[in-house]
Protein backbone atom coordinates (compact mmCIF):
# COMPACT_ATOMS: atom_id res chain seq x y z
CA UNK A 1 0.00 0.00 0.00
CA UNK A 2 1.15 3.49 -0.39
CA UNK A 3 -0.06 6.38 1.69
CA UNK A 4 0.41 10.07 0.06
CA UNK A 5 -0.87 13.37 1.69
CA UNK A 6 -2.50 16.29 0.25
CA UNK A 7 -1.19 20.01 0.38
CA UNK A 8 -3.36 23.18 1.30
CA UNK A 9 -3.55 25.52 -1.66
CA UNK A 10 -4.23 28.23 0.40
CA UNK A 11 -0.52 27.90 1.34
CA UNK A 12 2.25 28.16 -1.01
CA UNK A 13 3.16 24.86 -2.91
CA UNK A 14 6.56 24.68 -2.44
CA UNK A 15 6.42 25.76 1.30
CA UNK A 16 3.49 22.92 1.79
CA UNK A 17 6.21 20.20 0.57
CA UNK A 18 8.96 20.84 2.78
CA UNK A 19 6.80 20.74 6.06
CA UNK A 20 4.53 17.83 4.71
CA UNK A 21 7.72 15.61 2.80
CA UNK A 22 9.19 15.31 6.41
CA UNK A 23 6.41 13.02 7.68
CA UNK A 24 7.61 10.33 5.59
CA UNK A 25 4.95 9.83 2.99
CA UNK A 26 4.94 8.02 -0.53
CA UNK A 27 3.20 10.38 -2.43
CA UNK A 28 2.20 14.11 -1.99
CA UNK A 29 -1.74 14.48 -4.12
CA UNK A 30 -0.99 18.33 -5.07
CA UNK A 31 -4.71 20.21 -4.89
CA UNK A 32 -4.80 21.75 -8.35
CA UNK A 33 -6.63 25.10 -6.93
CA UNK A 34 -5.88 28.64 -6.48
CA UNK A 35 -4.22 30.65 -5.59
CA UNK A 36 -1.06 28.75 -4.61
CA UNK A 37 -1.90 25.40 -6.57
CA UNK A 38 -3.62 26.85 -9.84
CA UNK A 39 -1.98 24.82 -12.72
CA UNK A 40 -0.34 28.23 -13.54
CA UNK A 41 1.00 27.87 -10.59
CA UNK A 42 2.73 24.53 -10.95
CA UNK A 43 3.74 25.69 -14.41
CA UNK A 44 6.37 27.95 -13.08
CA UNK A 45 7.15 26.07 -10.51
CA UNK A 46 7.48 22.90 -12.24
CA UNK A 47 11.11 22.27 -12.14
CA UNK A 48 11.32 23.42 -8.06
CA UNK A 49 8.59 20.87 -7.26
CA UNK A 50 9.68 18.08 -9.20
CA UNK A 51 13.45 18.42 -7.44
CA UNK A 52 11.72 18.64 -4.15
CA UNK A 53 9.58 15.35 -4.22
CA UNK A 54 12.35 13.69 -5.14
CA UNK A 55 14.72 14.55 -2.44
CA UNK A 56 12.03 13.56 0.10
CA UNK A 57 11.57 9.95 -2.27
CA UNK A 58 7.78 10.97 -2.78
CA UNK A 59 5.73 10.32 -6.12
CA UNK A 60 2.75 12.85 -7.12
CA UNK A 61 -0.62 12.50 -7.82
CA UNK A 62 -2.96 15.11 -8.89
CA UNK A 63 -6.35 16.35 -7.53
CA UNK A 64 -8.17 18.28 -10.00
CA UNK A 65 -9.71 21.65 -9.29
CA UNK A 66 -12.48 21.29 -7.14
CA UNK A 67 -14.27 24.85 -7.08
CA UNK A 68 -15.17 25.07 -10.52
CA UNK A 69 -18.76 24.39 -11.90
CA UNK A 70 -18.52 22.01 -14.86
CA UNK A 71 -22.39 21.48 -14.50
CA UNK A 72 -23.55 25.14 -14.14
CA UNK A 73 -26.21 25.88 -16.27
CA UNK A 74 -24.39 28.79 -18.04
CA UNK A 75 -22.92 27.94 -20.90
CA UNK A 76 -19.55 30.32 -20.84
CA UNK A 77 -19.25 29.11 -16.70
CA UNK A 78 -19.50 25.63 -17.84
CA UNK A 79 -17.36 25.80 -20.39
CA UNK A 80 -14.70 27.78 -18.88
CA UNK A 81 -14.85 25.41 -15.45
CA UNK A 82 -14.02 22.75 -18.31
CA UNK A 83 -11.22 24.25 -19.64
CA UNK A 84 -10.07 24.38 -16.06
CA UNK A 85 -10.19 21.37 -15.39
CA UNK A 86 -8.38 20.33 -19.01
CA UNK A 87 -5.79 22.45 -18.32
CA UNK A 88 -5.21 21.36 -15.04
CA UNK A 89 -5.11 17.70 -16.67
CA UNK A 90 -2.79 18.36 -19.65
CA UNK A 91 -0.24 19.77 -16.36
CA UNK A 92 -1.03 16.51 -14.55
CA UNK A 93 0.50 14.52 -17.32
CA UNK A 94 3.22 16.59 -18.02
CA UNK A 95 4.26 15.92 -14.05
CA UNK A 96 3.67 12.07 -14.68
CA UNK A 97 1.16 12.20 -11.88
CA UNK A 98 0.58 8.47 -11.17
CA UNK A 99 -3.22 9.19 -10.70
CA UNK A 100 -5.61 11.78 -10.93
CA UNK A 101 -8.97 12.15 -9.21
CA UNK A 102 -11.70 13.71 -10.50
CA UNK A 103 -14.18 15.86 -8.21
CA UNK A 104 -17.58 15.47 -10.36
CA UNK A 105 -20.25 18.10 -11.30
CA UNK A 106 -21.67 19.73 -8.20
CA UNK A 107 -25.69 20.39 -9.13
CA UNK A 108 -26.18 23.99 -7.59
CA UNK A 109 -27.94 26.92 -7.97
CA UNK A 110 -30.91 26.90 -10.42
CA UNK A 111 -29.32 23.29 -11.33
CA UNK A 112 -31.23 22.13 -8.45
CA UNK A 113 -34.06 22.80 -9.79
CA UNK A 114 -33.81 21.23 -12.75
CA UNK A 115 -31.61 18.21 -12.01
CA UNK A 116 -32.53 16.07 -15.27
CA UNK A 117 -30.52 19.20 -17.42
CA UNK A 118 -28.05 19.31 -14.70
CA UNK A 119 -26.99 16.01 -15.25
CA UNK A 120 -27.00 15.83 -18.74
CA UNK A 121 -24.66 18.56 -18.45
CA UNK A 122 -22.41 17.14 -15.83
CA UNK A 123 -22.35 13.35 -17.96
CA UNK A 124 -21.40 15.77 -20.63
CA UNK A 125 -18.62 17.36 -19.14
CA UNK A 126 -17.31 14.16 -17.55
CA UNK A 127 -17.15 12.64 -20.85
CA UNK A 128 -15.08 15.20 -22.35
CA UNK A 129 -12.90 14.77 -19.65
CA UNK A 130 -12.36 11.36 -19.41
CA UNK A 131 -12.11 11.38 -23.21
CA UNK A 132 -9.22 13.52 -22.73
CA UNK A 133 -7.69 11.40 -20.00
CA UNK A 134 -7.25 8.60 -22.59
CA UNK A 135 -5.55 10.75 -25.20
CA UNK A 136 -3.06 11.98 -22.41
CA UNK A 137 -3.08 8.45 -20.87
CA UNK A 138 -3.95 9.65 -17.54
CA UNK A 139 -5.50 7.55 -14.85
CA UNK A 140 -8.80 9.24 -13.64
CA UNK A 141 -10.39 8.22 -10.41
CA UNK A 142 -14.15 9.63 -10.17
CA UNK A 143 -14.64 10.93 -6.24
CA UNK A 144 -17.64 10.00 -4.92
CA UNK A 145 -19.86 12.97 -3.30
CA UNK A 146 -21.45 13.64 -0.26
CA UNK A 147 -25.51 14.15 -0.31
CA UNK A 148 -25.67 17.79 -0.78
CA UNK A 149 -23.53 18.33 -3.70
CA UNK A 150 -26.79 16.13 -5.00
CA UNK A 151 -24.12 14.48 -7.75
CA UNK A 152 -22.38 10.94 -7.29
CA UNK A 153 -23.26 10.48 -3.57
CA UNK A 154 -24.26 7.17 -3.69
CA UNK A 155 -22.77 3.77 -5.06
CA UNK A 156 -25.78 2.90 -7.82
CA UNK A 157 -25.31 6.76 -8.56
CA UNK A 158 -21.90 5.25 -10.51
CA UNK A 159 -23.60 2.75 -12.07
CA UNK A 160 -24.20 5.28 -15.59
CA UNK A 161 -20.79 6.29 -14.99
CA UNK A 162 -18.75 3.05 -15.14
CA UNK A 163 -21.06 1.80 -17.82
CA UNK A 164 -20.36 4.45 -19.93
CA UNK A 165 -16.66 5.15 -19.25
CA UNK A 166 -14.98 1.57 -19.05
CA UNK A 167 -11.61 3.07 -18.37
CA UNK A 168 -12.70 5.73 -15.03
CA UNK A 169 -12.02 4.33 -11.86
CA UNK A 170 -13.30 5.04 -8.34
CA UNK A 171 -11.75 7.30 -6.10
CA UNK A 172 -13.36 6.38 -2.48
CA UNK A 173 -13.97 9.24 0.14
CA UNK A 174 -15.00 7.57 3.40
CA UNK A 175 -15.68 10.84 4.77
CA UNK A 176 -18.09 11.65 1.68
CA UNK A 177 -19.49 8.38 1.82
CA UNK A 178 -19.94 8.23 5.25
CA UNK A 179 -22.34 11.28 5.50
CA UNK A 180 -25.97 10.04 5.80
CA UNK A 181 -24.76 6.85 5.41
CA UNK A 182 -22.72 5.78 7.63
CA UNK A 183 -20.33 2.84 7.46
CA UNK A 184 -22.48 0.80 5.52
CA UNK A 185 -22.42 3.25 2.64
CA UNK A 186 -18.63 2.98 2.63
CA UNK A 187 -18.90 -1.09 2.59
CA UNK A 188 -21.19 -0.65 -0.15
CA UNK A 189 -19.09 0.96 -2.03
CA UNK A 190 -16.39 -1.55 -1.57
CA UNK A 191 -18.97 -4.41 -2.81
CA UNK A 192 -20.35 -2.72 -5.44
CA UNK A 193 -17.22 -1.66 -7.29
CA UNK A 194 -14.29 -4.48 -6.28
CA UNK A 195 -13.21 -4.23 -9.50
CA UNK A 196 -12.94 -0.54 -9.88
CA UNK A 197 -11.73 1.37 -7.05
CA UNK A 198 -8.35 2.46 -7.91
CA UNK A 199 -7.91 5.44 -5.42
CA UNK A 200 -8.86 5.76 -1.69
CA UNK A 201 -9.35 9.18 0.50
CA UNK A 202 -9.58 8.77 4.08
CA UNK A 203 -10.48 10.72 6.72
CA UNK A 204 -13.20 10.26 9.79
CA UNK A 205 -16.05 11.98 10.74
CA UNK A 206 -19.55 12.35 12.89
CA UNK A 207 -21.66 11.05 9.99
CA UNK A 208 -23.19 15.03 9.23
CA UNK A 209 -20.63 16.52 7.84
CA UNK A 210 -17.28 16.53 6.07
CA UNK A 211 -15.05 17.21 9.18
CA UNK A 212 -11.83 15.60 7.67
CA UNK A 213 -10.83 14.37 11.45
CA UNK A 214 -7.70 12.44 11.76
CA UNK A 215 -8.77 8.64 11.62
CA UNK A 216 -10.48 7.65 14.96
CA UNK A 217 -11.48 11.00 15.95
CA UNK A 218 -15.59 10.24 14.25
CA UNK A 219 -17.53 7.58 14.23
CA UNK A 220 -16.42 5.69 10.70
CA UNK A 221 -15.56 2.20 11.77
CA UNK A 222 -12.06 1.92 9.67
CA UNK A 223 -11.31 -1.53 10.94
CA UNK A 224 -14.48 -2.64 8.78
CA UNK A 225 -13.14 -0.92 6.20
CA UNK A 226 -9.41 -2.13 6.01
CA UNK A 227 -11.63 -5.92 6.36
CA UNK A 228 -13.63 -5.11 3.04
CA UNK A 229 -11.03 -3.19 1.28
CA UNK A 230 -8.10 -5.88 1.76
CA UNK A 231 -11.21 -8.62 1.11
CA UNK A 232 -11.17 -7.20 -2.20
CA UNK A 233 -7.56 -6.98 -2.85
CA UNK A 234 -6.96 -3.75 -3.20
CA UNK A 235 -3.36 -2.47 -2.86
CA UNK A 236 -2.84 0.70 -4.17
CA UNK A 237 -2.95 4.46 -2.90
CA UNK A 238 -4.26 5.86 0.55
CA UNK A 239 -4.05 9.61 0.62
CA UNK A 240 -4.74 10.71 4.17
CA UNK A 241 -7.22 13.72 3.61
CA UNK A 242 -7.26 15.12 7.25
CA UNK A 243 -7.11 18.81 7.52
CA UNK A 244 -5.67 19.23 11.54
CA UNK A 245 -3.78 22.49 12.38
CA UNK A 246 -1.19 20.06 13.90
CA UNK A 247 -0.22 18.04 10.63
CA UNK A 248 1.24 15.26 13.04
CA UNK A 249 -2.11 14.24 12.83
CA UNK A 250 -1.31 12.72 9.29
CA UNK A 251 1.16 10.85 10.34
CA UNK A 252 -0.75 9.24 13.35
CA UNK A 253 -3.86 8.65 10.99
CA UNK A 254 -1.47 6.81 8.39
CA UNK A 255 -0.22 4.82 10.84
CA UNK A 256 -3.25 3.57 12.31
CA UNK A 257 -4.49 2.45 9.34
CA UNK A 258 -1.24 1.10 8.68
CA UNK A 259 -1.69 -1.49 12.11
CA UNK A 260 -4.98 -1.76 10.65
CA UNK A 261 -4.09 -3.47 7.30
CA UNK A 262 -1.28 -5.45 8.98
CA UNK A 263 -3.86 -6.62 11.46
CA UNK A 264 -6.47 -8.29 9.54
Amino acid sequence: MRYGVMNSPVNPLLQEVEILGKLGFDYMEVTMDAPHAHHSVIRAQKDDLCRALEGFGMELACHLPTFVSTADLTDTIREASIRETLDAMHMAAELGAIKAVLHPSFIQGLGAMMPDLARKRAMEAMGRLLGEAEKLRLTVCVENLFPRSLSLARPEDFDTVFNAFPNAQLTLDTGHAHIQGGTERILAFINRFAGRIGHVHASDNRGRDDDHLPIGAGTIDFAEVVKALKQIGYNETITLEVFAKDRDYLRISRDKLREMFAAH
